[in-house]
């Protein structure tokens, strides 16, 4: 199933908005609002359970030093001071992503990072279309590498999921797997999509940053990505 991007800005309409394209009736839904149920009946999108799909999270993970270690219990030290107050998405990035992205060696060649942008697909029956604003996007200037989504930390993971999935979908390079990471601060998530053929994702194990070893196991999966996206 093949995906285009619109190119009509509807990001400052209200959502759900419905307009007439081409004497067509067009429903533009914000990304923020979409759910696993809109992208499985608009775009065909599948969820796989299946282990060897997304093997990526799980096989080959690089050790960490000691002195990677150690910064990761100074960030889990941070947010645990932090949290203790309100923590909006800007604080989240800032206090936990940043420094994760930094350490899994994304601010480096061959990666480019970009925020706030502008993201709109449409289904293939041209009735559907997703707008918004993706938080963070890893690239190269050939592919997207990681698209990221930062919530509040009072916001389940389970809120990013379907907005996450939406700006994978319009990743306009179709013949690469695309990969998603979603935080709220103190809990994570991995995602993969494929569009061949039929689109399907897979899902990772969900870590914490309260377990023992939840930060040092994302920090691996940022670095094994890392490994094979810079191949």
């Amino acid at each position: 199933m093949n995906y285009s991007l619109f190119p009509i800005p509807y990001s400052l309409l209200p959502a759900p908005y419905s307009l007439i394209v081409n004497q067509a009736m067009v429903t533009a839904i914000p990304a923020n609002q979409i759910t696993l149920y809109d992208l499985r009946v608009k775009f065909g999108l599948e969820r796989t359970d299946d282990e060897q799909f997304f093997q990526e999270w799980q096989d080959d993970l690089p050790e960490l030093t000691e002195l990677e270690k150690k910064e990761l219990k100074e960030i889990k030290r941070d947010y645990l001071h932090l949290s203790e107050r309100p923590m909006v998405e800007t604080i989240v990035k800032m206090v936990v992503l940043s420094p994760l992205l930094k350490l899994a060696g994304f601010y480096r060649h061959p990666f480019y990072i970009t925020a706030e942008k502008v993201v709109e697909i449409t289904s293939q029956d041209q009735e559907t279309i997703i707008t918004g604003r993706l938080d963070l996007l890893i690239y190269t200037p050939e592919f997207w590498v990681l698209v990221i989504e930062a919530k509040r930390a009072d916001y389940s993971l389970e809120v990013g999921i379907p907005q996450a999935l939406s700006y994978m979908l319009g990743n306009i390079e179709s013949e690469r797997p695309a990969f998603g990471f979603i935080t709220n601060g103190p809990d994570f998530i991995f995602l993969k999509l494929s569009k061949d053929n039929t689109p399907k994702y897979g899902e990772s194990d969900s870590f914490s940053l309260r377990n023992k070893t939840g930060l040092e196991q994302v920090l691996k999966i940022l670095k094994r990505f890392n490994q094979l996206l810079s191949q």
